[in-house]
């Protein structure tokens, strides 16, 4: 059996604010599933939760998740200065900061996440299509591409672990 591992206050910190934002550990398994299921026959929610257990373990990833969310926040408060406040209130195309940031989290598990990222980032399926319902009031400029770099991540993770690579 598993011995239950103490969590870090910067990993807490990290989860509590996906679960703020409306995100939860099974709502990005749903997204693992979808870019993995066809590859791994008989594929179950509780391998995909395993693998993004770990991803969510990774310092780098927490860094992440902090500094895009909390960037949203300032977002929607307004607190800003333009043209960055405008940019991503609006979730501007051409930013693309949000997508170097979720890069961070991709890279940790190897190539194959960046093809997984961006075809899931194209795709914009579960809850990747409700964080970037703009008419909500709420800012995702970067937790969207951070979910979907999470999920991309822990599909590399599964891909690699099915290969007997980690």
């Amino acid at each position: 059996m598993e011995e239950k591992r103490k969590m870090s206050t910067l990993e807490k910190t990290a989860r509590r604010y996906l679960q703020e934002r409306g995100v939860t550990v099974e709502d990005i398994g749903e997204l693992v599933m979808y870019l993995q299921e066809k590859y791994h026959p008989g594929l179950k929610m509780e391998q995909c939760v395993y693998n993004i257990e770990r991803v969510l373990e990774k310092r780098e990833v927490q860094n992440a998740i902090l500094t895009g969310i909390q960037l949203d926040i300032l977002a929607e408060q307004g607190k800003l200065e333009e043209p960055l406040q405008s940019i991503i209130s609006s979730d501007e195309g051409l930013y693309g900061v949000d997508e170097i940031l979720a890069f961070s989290i991709v890279n940790v598990y190897g190539s194959i996440g960046f093809t997984n990222y961006g075809f899931i980032d194209k795709q914009k399926p579960g809850i990747l299509k409700k964080l970037n319902d703009h008419s909500s009031g709420n800012c995702h400029t970067f937790l969207d591409d951070i979910v979907g770099a999470i999920a991309a991540a822990a599909s590399s993770r599964l891909a690699h672990s099915a290969k007997g690579e980690i």
